[in-house]
């Protein structure tokens, strides 16, 4: 293979991956995504589904990317016990990952919540 061959193959291969990026981009509306996670939590709340405050912690947890489970009580303004009870909820709802009951949490996207965090990144099946 030649020198310019590569080069011409490099560059469409760039050109393929920047566009599928700008697709995909498009799609999931990065920058969207924040509002559209707390708008959902705020709903859960008013729904009886999450605690209150619940947004609380999904605000800081998006803004640092992971929360380490000492800092839920400082974020929530609440006693360690129920900071613990609103992290275990977020945790079995699956909005919420831990490696183990000690490690830091991070932010999980659920594919039930697809459609509704990330709209039109998937098909709506219909049944």
């Amino acid at each position: 293979m030649s020198e310019e061959a590569l080069g011409e193959f490099t560059e469409c291969f760039l050109t393929i991956c920047i566009d599928q990026v700008t697709f995909m981009e498009g799609l999931m509306q990065p920058d969207r995504l924040r509002a559209r996670i707390l708008m959902w939590t705020e709903d859960e709340i008013q729904r009886g589904e999450l605690p209150a405050k619940s947004g609380l912690l999904f605000d800081a947890i998006l803004y640092r990317g992971v929360l380490p489970r000492g800092d839920a009580d400082v974020i929530l303004g609440t006693g360690e016990r129920q900071a613990r009870r609103v992290v275990s909820v977020l945790l079995d709802r699956g909005v919420f990952v831990a490696d183990s009951i000690r490690a830091p949490l991070r932010p999980a996207f659920p594919v039930t919540l697809a459609s509704r965090w990330m709209p039109g990144l998937f098909c709506e099946q219909s049944i």
